[in-house]
């Protein structure tokens, strides 16, 4: 489940992503009601990723350190939120075995979750920035 975290991350991104030049956080925090403290904490750990850079002083602040289709919000959540398997024996980065699974090859729910995954990461993936800038009210979107 994505968190606030990982929202308010990917709303900060989609901010910078449409504006020309740096931009300060105060700026962010304001035109996309996130609480300042929050965003200077994801704002940083995005920076220490090498998704943001930032430059003080007049005329600083951030901007991306790369195109905005080249950042994906599977990279985004994976950073903020930690791995995209909704339960630890079928993750990549994050794996634990399950304490009560005699046989993870056998288990139909760690199948299962395993094609979860691979779902949510395929569409995650598959999904930059530039193109979360795009998507609109999804009632007034043609079905795909």
């Amino acid at each position: 489940m994505l968190s606030n975290k990982g929202k308010y991350g990917l709303k900060a991104l989609m901010h910078l992503a449409t504006f020309e030049g740096p931009c300060l956080a105060a700026e962010i925090a304001a035109q996309n009601q996130i609480p300042r403290k929050f965003l200077d904490a994801i704002l940083l750990e995005l920076k220490n990723a090498g998704i943001l850079t930032s430059k003080k002083g007049k005329g600083g602040g951030y901007h991306l350190a790369r195109p905005s289709d080249k950042i994906t919000v599977g990279q985004i959540i994976r950073i903020l939120d930690g791995p995209l398997a909704p339960i630890a024996c079928a993750s990549r980065t994050a794996y634990r075995k399950c304490a009560d699974c005699p046989d993870e090859d056998a288990c139909a729910v760690r199948n299962l979750m395993l094609d979860v995954r691979d779902a949510i990461g395929l569409i995650l993936d598959r999904t930059s920035i530039a193109s979360l800038c795009t998507r609109g009210d999804r009632d007034k979107q043609p079905l795909r």
